[in-house]
Parts: C-alpha cells; sequence; structure tokens
C-alpha cells in the first residue's frame, strides 16, 4: 500500500484497523488515485501533493507563515513548493521537532488538544526540581489558564546547579513546559522538542528537514486520541 510499507502498517493492517474504499485492507493491497483510505475510521488523504515535512526548527525563527516584523519563519527553512504551514506551536526561544504540512486532517489530528498527541521535550534549568516538584508535574500544576500535568517526567543530569529534564506532555498551549516548570520554582534555560507521538528529532541539525514517510504519518495519527 502507498501509505505504509514498514511493519507498523503491516500490523495496522492485521489488525484490521486499515480500510480501503470501505473494505478491509489487506497486506499488497494497491492504492490508486481516488481511492479513500481510513485508519481507525479517520480519512488518509492519499494525493499525491500532499507533504508531511518534520523540521528542526532552530532558536530565533518563528513559528508563522508570515512575520509583520521581518523574523525568520520556519518556511524560509523549507521548500516553498508545494506551500506547506506549520502544525502547532514551538515559540521563538526554544527549538526542537516540528511538523508542516499541507494536510489540514493531519495539521488537526497532531494539533487539537483533544487528540492529545504526546509531545517530548528535554528542559536545562537554573536550579534542581525537588521530589515534591516532580510528584506536582505529574499530578498537574495551576497555571492561569487552568492546570497542566505531565504524562512523563524524569530528571536526567544536574551539575553546577543545572539540571537536565525530560517531560512529556499531551497537549499544546503556549509556552507551556516553560510555565509548568515556572510553577515549580525553576527557569527554563534552554528547551528542545525531541518527540512528537512516535516521531523523534533523531539527528537532524538546527535547519534541517525531511520528509515524513507515508508510515511516519500513519503512525502519528493512530497515536492521537479518537
Amino acid at each position: 500500500m502507498g501509505f505504509g510499507s514498514r511493519r507498523a502498517s503491516e500490523d495496522l493492517i492485521r489488525a484490521g484497523r486499515v480500510v480501503v474504499d470501505g473494505r478491509p485492507a489487506e497486506l499488497g493491497t494497491r492504492v490508486a488515485a481516488g481511492f479513500v483510505v481510513e485508519v481507525d475510521g479517520v480519512r488518509i488523504e492519499t494525493g499525491v501533493d500532499l507533504v508531511y515535512v518534520a523540521l528542526h526548527k532552530p532558536v530565533g525563527v518563528v513559528t508563522t507563515a508570515r512575520d509583520r516584523n521581518g523574523r525568520p519563519t520556519v518556511l524560509d527553512l523549507v521548500d516553498p513548493t508545494p506551500r506547506v504551514f506549520p502544525v502547532g506551536r514551538l515559540d521563538r526561544d526554544s527549538s526542537g521537532l516540528l511538523f508542516l504540512t499541507n494536510d489540514g486532517v493531519f495539521a488537526e489530528r497532531v494539533a487539537h488538544p483533544r487528540y492529545e498527541v504526546p509531545k517530548t521535550y528535554v528542559a536545562e534549568v537554573a536550579g534542581r526540581l525537588t521530589p515534591r516538584s516532580l510528584t506536582d508535574l505529574r499530578r498537574g500544576v495551576d497555571l492561569d489558564d487552568g492546570p497542566a500535568r505531565a504524562e512523563h517526567v524524569a530528571v536526567k543530569a544536574t551539575k553546577a546547579g543545572r539540571s537536565i529534564v525530560e517531560l512529556t506532555v499531551r497537549e499544546g498551549r503556549n509556552r507551556l513546559v516553560r510555565r509548568m516548570l515556572a510553577a515549580c520554582g525553576v527557569e527554563v534555560v534552554s528547551l528542545v522538542r525531541t518527540a512528537i507521538g512516535p516521531i523523534r528529532l533523531g539527528r537532524l541539525k538546527p535547519g534541517m528537514w525531511r520528509h515524513l514517510r507515508r508510515d511516519e504519518v500513519v503512525r502519528v495519527l493512530t497515536a492521537a486520541h479518537p
């Protein structure tokens, strides 16, 4: 099938979660232009003009299609055609993995809070998080726009009054991770998003990008809560 050729996609097919034109897909099923493909009831676009990009956004670049202040945007870093748009937010002072696409269904599934696609970050903070702070982050901390919790949080290293902390959250409010850590009394020195769903930043250098494989697109969509 054109949308996935790796083991993860084959497992979805074997489990009966993939439907092509109303019928359960089988291994080896071919998808032609105009076919309707669904995974867990979500339609997967198969048009050849759809593009899915994984970008390592550098610090100092804004996550918008256009900036009225003339600052560099993420669109300055990728091919201009076909035109794509950033999925969700990653603030100017942060770096890391960002998706860009022209597929509205994919963008909504990744960015909308109700689908709870996990995003993982590594933060360097000034100070140390206490065991109580780690517990609070897991249970939820109060922010000015409502409580927020980390699905996973762990201190990876401490040195010279600073700590390296890894967190996974399932929502994308503005500067959420920074505000959660601030609520625990530590200031973020640097913040990198290392994964969105099952897709990791890997070896992508700042400013570099690659196309997502079709099986990766399917894996991201199936990571979203229905």
